[in-house]
């Protein structure tokens, strides 16, 4: 890839997806069943070959797959986004035997995972968890809870993250891998806006060993924060392609909505809204690109580049489907429509893996702390 263009090859592979999108994925997801996991799906996305390509690829291949799937099929995009994020600990930081045992599972589709972070008192904040690890002589015993997780309570692992040393914030987490059947574990549906299934969790003295360390304990904090590193980038991927979907339906509608003697195109007003929603998704589509280069070249820089891309794209695809809807008028806001699916679907990535606030943050302690650098020093 060039700073400005994909290489044909890679612009070949996502009309591949898009098209396997629209012909094999959305049938089943108009087949699931709205705030449940769609295993049919899930398993289609694994016979595709998508699933295991979430560990053989770099960032920049799972933001083309996402943006590509989101384009066509929200559904199908957040359900392969989920199994790599629920999974990815485990790829990167699992011994050997946690991957030969969850990983083929992962990646055919018949095992679902998630990504327990957040917590009732403790959501962006990951460094004031209160889920307790309390050792018992032979490993530890986890109690208190986990809230809005995806998948939950319906996926089979979990990757969970959990406080081992007391009163020391980010340096006394440990990251568990925790499979859904473990005695005292239980979940709750939470009935929320999104299409796929989010819960919580309760804990009540689940037995847990050093096997199901996920890398070290009291390193989980680096766990979860590597995970979103390389997950952030394809959030703002997940929102370019609604962005970009949305900004199809309105040339379309414009282009052929009679209105004041003529094509709404025609009028000034609608012309420059339309070039204003282009010129927002191809930045965030650019700087989204840029974050998962970063990534796979293992720049220093990746947790201010991710910042910036989640923030940018969540923010523009909010903007810009709010407008498409705008354009449509009360057409896009009737059930079923595309746009008033994408408006649903929209909101939510401003705030899970880092609310927009919490972006914010982190690119203003990156600029700070590159500032304050001696000058010559290089970051490590």
């Amino acid at each position: 890839m060039t700073a400005f263009s994909l290489e044909p090859g890679q612009t070949a592979w996502c009309a591949e997806l898009r098209a396997l999108a629209a012909e094999q994925l959305r049938p089943l997801a108009d087949k699931g069943e709205p705030g449940h996991v769609n295993r049919p799906l899930v398993a289609e996305l694994g016979r595709l070959g998508l699933l295991s390509r979430l560990f053989t690829s770099g960032a920049l291949d799972l933001c083309l797959m996402r943006e590509s799937l989101a384009q066509v099929c929200t559904e199908a995009e957040t359900a392969l986004a989920l199994q790599g994020l629920g999974a990815h600990p485990v790829h990167a930081y699992g011994t050997a035997a946690q991957r030969a045992h969850w990983l083929p599972r992962v990646t055919d589709g018949s095992a679902v995972a998630a990504f327990a972070l957040s917590e009732p008192g403790a959501g962006s904040d990951a460094a004031a968890l209160a889920l307790r690890a309390d050792e018992d002589g032979t490993g530890w015993r986890l109690t208190g809870e986990k809230c809005w997780i995806s998948n939950a309570p319906e996926a089979d692992l979990y990757t969970v993250f959990a406080r081992t040393t007391p009163d020391a914030g980010a340096r006394g987490v440990t990251a568990f891998l925790v499979p859904a059947d473990r005695p005292g574990l239980t979940g709750t549906p939470l009935d929320m806006l999104s299409p796929h299934p989010i819960g919580a969790l309760a804990f009540d003295a689940v037995p847990v060993t050093a096997d199901d360390v996920l890398g070290e304990p009291g390193h989980g904090f680096r766990v979860a924060m590597g995970t979103l590193n390389l997950f952030r980038p394809s959030v703002g991927a997940f929102a370019v392609g609604m962005a970009q979907a949305a900004l199809d339906a309105a040339l379309a509608h414009t282009a052929r909505r009679e209105a004041f003697g003529g094509p709404l195109k025609d009028l000034q007003t609608v012309a420059h809204q339309v070039a204003e929603m282009a010129l927002r998704t191809e930045a965030a589509r650019l700087m989204v690109y840029a974050a998962a280069a970063a990534y796979d070249e293992g720049a220093a820089d990746v947790p201010r580049r991710a910042a910036m891309a989640k923030l940018l794209a969540t923010e523009t695809a909010q903007y810009v489907v709010d407008a498409a809807v705008q354009l449509h008028g009360a057409r896009a806001l009737r059930r079923g429509h595309l746009l008033e699916h994408l408006y649903r679907e929209v909101r939510a990535p401003r705030i899970y893996e880092g609310a927009s606030e919490v972006q914010r943050a982190i690119i203003a302690k990156e600029l700070y702390r590159t500032a304050e650098r001696p000058e010559g020093e290089v970051s490590r």
